[in-house]
C-alpha cells in the first residue's frame, strides 16, 4: 500500500533515523498486559475514530436500501433500536445499537474518482495543484493532540488505512502508520545501558541544535521534532496500548467474531483473520491512552462485479461485528459520548446494477455513518429519491461531516489556519455543523 510521505521529508530518510534510533535504545517489553484505567476514562479525553473504506462502498445496500425499486438489489431492510431508520438484513448487530449511531444519507460529493475523492473526503478540500490540504486526522492531531502534554505516542494514528499528507499541519501532524497486529517497524531495541543511551541522544540533541539555528528551513526543525518523537513512543509505557492480544478474550471474539468466507479464523489469540476488528479495539485502546484521532481502514470495496455475493459474505459480517462491537465496548466504558465515530469511503456505487452484477463509482447521492460523540443520534439525515438516484433534501459536502466532528471534539469551527503559501485557510473548508445532528 502507497501511503503519502509528509512535505520535505521521504521515508527512506525518516525509517533510516527510526532504525538509528531503535539501535540505540534499550529493549522494551513490549507484551505487557495493559489494564484499562479507570482514571484514564474519566478524564474524557474527546477522540474520533475514522473507519474508512477504501474502494468506494455501494451505501445503497448498506444504510440507503430501496426495496421495491429496480435498483434496490437483492437485500433487505431491517428495522434498528433507532425508530424508523432501517438499515441492512446483513447488518443486524448494527442494527440493535443504532440508538448511539446516526445516518447522514443526502451526501452529494461529485468527486467520483478514487485519488480525487479520498482526498476530498479526507480534507474537505477538492484537490488544488497550488496547496495540499490536511487530512482531518492531522488538523485534530494540531489542534488537540499538540495540547495533551500527557501525550507520549503521536497523536494520529493510522491502522492499515491510506489516511493523507499533513499538509500545511507539518510533518509532526503526519499520520503514524502501523497495522492491525499493532506492528510498528524498528520497534526492536538493543541492549545499550540507558547512561550511554542518554549521552548519545545529547549529542544529537546538539547537532540538530546546530542545523536548527543554520536556518535551512522548517526541515531541522521537523526533523528533531520526529526524532524525539521516535524516541518518546519507543520507551513510553503508553506503547501498550498496541497491543490488543493484552484484551481478555471475551472482547477479543467480540471484535472479530465475523471472517470473510474463505479467509482466517477470526478471534483467538493468534493474529490471522478479521484485521479489521482488531484495529477498531486497538483505536479504542488508544482513545483510553489519550490518542484523539484514530483511522481504521477496511478495503475491498471497488465493487464493479458480483457486489452481493460479496456484501454477504465478505464485507458485511466483519463490518458488522466490528461497528457493533465498537459502540458496544465504548458504551459499557462510558466513553461513547466522547468519541465521534465516522464511517466513510471515497464516495459511493452507483444505483443501477450493471452486467456484471456490479455496482460503479457514484458520489451525487449517497451516505456517511457518524455517531457516538455526544451527537443527537439514532436518526436518519436527508433523504435520497425512490430509485437512489438524486437527493432530495438538503446535502451535504464533506466539510460538513468534519465540522460536526470539529463541534463535537470541541474545536472551534471558526478556526483558521494558513497555508505554507500565506492563505487563510477555514477549518474543514469553513463546513456547517450538521443542525439535526448538534441539537
Amino acid at each position: 500500500m502507497h501511503l503519502p510521505t509528509p512535505h520535505g521529508m521521504d521515508r527512506r530518510h525518516f525509517m533510516r533515523h527510526m532504525a538509528t534510533a531503535s539501535a540505540t535504545l534499550p529493549t522494551l517489553n513490549f507484551i505487557n498486559q495493559i489494564q484499562a484505567n479507570a482514571a484514564e476514562v474519566k478524564k474524557k479525553n474527546k477522540a474520533c475514530i475514522l473507519m474508512w473504506m477504501g474502494g468506494g462502498p455501494p451505501t445503497i445496500d448498506i444504510w440507503d436500501l430501496k426495496p421495491g425499486s429496480k435498483n434496490g438489489g437483492e437485500f433487505n431492510p431491517i428495522q434498528t433500536a433507532a425508530p424508523g431508520v432501517e438499515i441492512s438484513e446483513h447488518m443486524p448487530k448494527t442494527a440493535k445499537v443504532f440508538d448511539k449511531l446516526s445516518i447522514v444519507r443526502s451526501m452529494s460529493t461529485r468527486e467520483a474518482d478514487h485519488g480525487r475523492g479520498r482526498y476530498f473526503m479526507h480534507t474537505g478540500f477538492v484537490p488544488n495543484p497550488t496547496v495540499v490540504h490536511p487530512t482531518f486526522g492531522s488538523v485534530v492531531s494540531h489542534e488537540i493532540g499538540s495540547k495533551n502534554k500527557d501525550l507520549e505516542i503521536p497523536a494520529f494514528i493510522s491502522i492499515d488505512a491510506p489516511s493523507g499528507s499533513p499538509g500545511y499541519m507539518g510533518t509532526t501532524n503526519a499520520p503514524f502508520v502501523v497495522d492491525a497486529n499493532g506492528n510498528i517497524r524498528n520497534a526492536a531495541m538493543g541492549d545499550m545501558p540507558r547512561g550511554r543511551l542518554d549521552q548519545r541522544l545529547r549529542m544529537l540533541g546538539v547537532i540538530e541544535e546546530n542545523f536548527i539555528k543554520s536556518k535551512r528551513g522548517e526541515l531541522p526543525q521537523s526533523h528533531k521534532d520526529i526524532y524525539g518523537k521516535a524516541v518518546n513512543l519507543m520507551t513510553s509505557e503508553q506503547m501498550k496500548a498496541f497491543n490488543v492480544a493484552d484484551e481478555p478474550q471475551e472482547i477479543l471474539d467480540m471484535y472479530t467474531s465475523a471472517t470473510p468466507v474463505g479467509g482466517a479464523a477470526a478471534g483467538g489469540r493468534m493474529m490471522g483473520g478479521n484485521g479489521f476488528g482488531r484495529g477498531l479495539l486497538m483505536a479504542r485502546r488508544l482513545v483510553e491512552a489519550g490518542v484523539p484521532f484514530i483511522e481504521v481502514g477496511l478495503g475491498g470495496w471497488d465493487l464493479h462485479n458480483d457486489v452481493f455475493n460479496t456484501l454477504a459474505n465478505q464485507r458485511l459480517p466483519v463490518l458488522d461485528a466490528g461497528i457493533s462491537a465498537l459502540v458496544t465496548d465504548l458504551t459499557q466504558k462510558g466513553m461513547i459520548d466522547d468519541v465521534t465515530l465516522v464511517w466513510m469511503g471515497e464516495f459511493a456505487r452507483t444505483p443501477r446494477i450493471n452486467q456484471n452484477v456490479g455496482r460503479d463509482h457514484w458520489a451525487a447521492s449517497w451516505s456517511v455513518m457518524i455517531g457516538g460523540g455526544g451527537l443527537k443520534n439514532g436518526q436518519a439525515v436527508g433523504a435520497t429519491d425512490a430509485d437512489g438516484l438524486s437527493c432530495v433534501t438538503k446535502s451535504y459536502l464533506p466539510g460538513d461531516i468534519w465540522a460536526t466532528v470539529a463541534h463535537a471534539m470541541g474545536v472551534p469551527t471558526t478556526t483558521v489556519h494558513t497555508s505554507k503559501n500565506g492563505r487563510p485557510m477555514k477549518i474543514a473548508n469553513g463546513g456547517t455543523p450538521i443542525k439535526e445532528l448538534i441539537g
